[in-house]
């Protein structure tokens, strides 16, 4: 049985975790190494379980520690090359990949680790580069899809082929018009190469997922202008 942890969601860091007896995929290391080491230790789990990492775009909270991560176990990181310069340019990775643990995933084009068949694809965000993951294993298709301010094509058809999908819910609309943000930061967040909203998530799945869709995990959400219920209420509606 394939496994599911999500260690952190959101602008704070991001980080989930694929494993079972055999095998172990993360994706992205947006959080500090002891906080991640404090998760292993408190779910069972070893560091050694982590075999590959996959990686959907550049900024901080999703890449702080991927490099002192795959240094220190010699762990392989894939990514887009963009995805990778963004990396070696970021300041708050501190630690960077090294060069023989780099692996290159071009969108579209499967790669077969163990018993997972990765295929990247892009989604449209504020980032050097960003995509979502269509995750292959022992027949079932999961699709990761977060960090995105609107839909393309590709996207519509990984949601369509989805048995488990993980998708941002990151913001009802009128929490965050009314909230503490700048203008600015409101605009970009509902902007194109933004971040999705509650609203637009749930007419997302509604009308691109196909009947063989299992179950859905709502992430991303932000801590200021959304709440997990209400998300969950207003997607369900939908």
């Amino acid at each position: 049985m394939l496994n599911f942890i999500s260690f952190g969601s959101g602008s704070c860091g991001n980080c989930y975790f694929f494993y079972n007896e055999e095998e172990g995929l993360m994706v992205d290391v947006g959080i500090g190494v002891r906080t991640l080491k404090k998760h292993f230790h408190n779910y069972g789990l070893k560091l050694n379980q982590i075999q590959n990492i996959i990686v959907t775009h550049d900024h901080a909270d999703h890449i702080k520690s991927v490099g002192s991560i795959s240094k220190d176990l010699n762990i392989p990181v894939y990514a887009t090359d963009l995805v990778h310069r963004g990396i070696e340019r970021n300041y708050c990775v501190r630690a960077k990949i090294p060069a023989d643990c780099k692996k290159i995933l071009e969108n579209g084009v499967p790669v077969v680790t163990g018993n997972f068949e990765i295929t990247s694809f892009h989604v449209p965000h504020d980032s050097l580069d960003c995509v979502g993951y269509k995750i292959r294993h022992n027949g079932l298709t999961i699709v990761l899809a977060t960090d995105m301010g609107d839909i393309n094509d590709d996207i519509r058809q990984a949601i369509s082929e989805a048995d488990y999908l993980i998708i941002e819910a990151n913001h009802d609309e009128n929490m965050l018009m009314n909230g503490p943000y700048s203008q600015h930061l409101k605009q970009r967040v509902s902007g194109l190469f933004g971040h999705m909203s509650n609203k637009t998530c749930g007419d997302v799945i509604a009308r691109h997922a196909s009947d063989k869709l299992k179950h859905t995990f709502l992430c991303h959400l932000s801590e200021e202008n959304n709440h997990p219920e209400l998300a969950r209420i207003t997607i369900e509606q939908i």
